[in-house]
């Protein structure tokens, strides 16, 4: 069974992407992908959500 997270995120970083890429895959899930949502008016996203997925055995 296919399984997904989804970690959002405010401090849209660099730095806070990287701790959240590397705490989530250490504890064995594989990165899906990142969606950013925009502030009117910047450059600079406002938040980020992290999209990973990991296989489970069903019960």
């Amino acid at each position: 069974m296919l399984r997904y997270k989804v970690v959002e995120t405010s401090t849209v970083t660099d730095e806070a992407l990287e701790q959240i890429l590397n705490e989530w895959s250490a504890m064995g899930w594989q990165l899906d992908g990142i969606h950013f949502a925009m502030r009117d008016g910047s450059r600079r996203p406002a938040m980020a959500f992290v999209l990973f997925t990991r296989r489970e055995e069903q019960a």
